[in-house]
Formats: C-alpha cells, structure tokens, sequence
C-alpha cells in the first residue's frame, strides 16, 4: 500500500488540497500499476511562521 507524504505552506483552499490528492492518487495508481483504493495521501499544512527559508520564517518574507 503506497503512502505519500506531501507537507505544504498552510493558506491554499480545500479544493486545492482535494485536487493534489486526487491528481497524486490517479499518478502513483497509474506508475506503479495500483489499485486508486490502496493508496493513501496525506497532506500537512505547515504554518508560515514554522516554515524557513534563507534563515528567515516564510511570515516574515
């Protein structure tokens, strides 16, 4: 059973959250040959403030 982790900034609509799952779970079942029903995505959204880049938090940039 295939699992995917996909961590995320936080602030993007459900629907874009249903719409990676669904396009993660149709391109994983078609690769490695896998019934849709066997796979699993989880999506973690991460807050601003807990998200660095170039030693800055992503809040402040």
């Amino acid at each position: 059973m295939p699992i995917i982790n996909i961590q995320i900034q936080e602030g993007r609509p459900r629907e874009k959250i249903s719409e990676i799952i669904e396009n993660v779970t149709n391109t994983v079942s078609e690769t490695l040959d896998a019934p849709k029903e066997n796979i699993r995505v989880l999506v973690t959204e991460i807050p601003k403030t807990h998200w660095g880049k170039a030693g800055k938090p992503m809040s402040e940039q």
